[in-house]
C-alpha cells in the first residue's frame, strides 16, 4: 500500500479554478406541503423520538378521514420499480412523513464541534454535503459527483452509491468506484453485480 502525506494530495481547489464546486445539501419538509409524493426520498418518524431515513413514499390516501403516506424501505421501491411488482406499503400518518428535497442555503460547516453539530429534535435536520476526502468509511454512502473544472456547462449527478473505498489508480490518482443506485440495490437483492466507474476523489461528496 502506497502511503500518502497531506503535502502529497493535489490542490483540487487550484485545479478547479480557485472556486471549489459544492453541491446543493438535503433539508427536510413536511410531506404535507408537496404536491407530488410519489417515488420521494422521505423520513419517517416522531418529533422527540426519532427519524428513519432510506425510505421512498407513494402519493397519500385517505382511510376514515385521516390521510396516510405509503411508505417503502429504498431498496423495496427499487426493486418494485425494476421488475414491476406489487409490494405491501405500510401507511404511515401524513404529520409524521417528511421530504427530502435539496437546497443551495444548505452548506458545509465551518465549525465541527460537538456544539455545533447539535440539532433540534422537532424535525429531521438537514444534512450538508461532506467532501470524500474527509469521511472516513464511505463504502456504501450516497455520493454526489460534481462537474470536473473544464466541464462549465454540468450538473451534479445523483442516485450514486460509493463500491469503494478511495484508493491509488493505475494513473496516479486518488479515487472512487461509484455505481446507480438503482444497480447498488439489485446487487443485493439480486447478487448481480454493479456496472462501476472511477471517480476522482476531488469530485465526490457524500449526501
Amino acid at each position: 500500500m502506497t502511503d500518502f502525506s497531506p503535502d502529497d494530495l493535489p490542490d483540487w481547489d487550484l485545479l478547479a479554478g480557485g472556486v471549489e464546486r459544492v453541491p446543493a445539501g438535503i433539508e427536510f419538509v413536511p410531506a404535507g406541503s408537496v404536491r407530488e409524493l410519489r417515488g420521494r426520498r422521505a423520513v419517517i418518524g416522531v418529533p422527540g423520538v426519532g427519524w428513519r431515513r432510506d425510505i421512498r413514499a407513494d402519493n397519500p390516501v385517505v382511510q376514515a378521514s385521516r390521510t396516510y403516506v405509503p411508505v417503502l424501505p429504498e431498496q423495496e421501491w427499487y426493486r418494485a420499480e425494476a421488475e414491476q411488482t406489487e409490494v405491501f406499503a405500510p401507511l404511515v400518518p401524513l404529520e409524521r412523513v417528511w421530504v427530502e428535497r435539496t437546497s443551495p442555503t444548505v452548506r458545509p460547516p465551518d465549525d465541527v464541534d460537538l456544539v455545533s453539530r447539535l440539532v433540534s429534535l422537532d424535525t429531521p435536520s438537514a444534512r450538508p454535503p461532506r467532501r470524500v476526502r474527509d469521511v472516513v468509511g464511505v463504502t456504501g454512502l450516497r455520493v454526489v459527483r460534481v462537474p470536473g473544472p473544464d466541464d462549465k456547462a454540468g450538473r451534479d449527478e445523483r442516485d450514486l452509491r460509493a463500491v469503494t473505498e478511495p484508493y491509488n489508480s493505475a494513473e496516479g490518482d486518488i479515487c472512487v468506484r461509484v455505481c446507480r443506485e438503482v444497480e447498488w440495490y439489485r446487487w443485493g437483492w439480486s447478487g448481480q453485480i454493479p456496472k462501476t466507474m472511477e471517480v476522482p476523489i476531488h469530485l465526490l461528496w457524500v449526501e
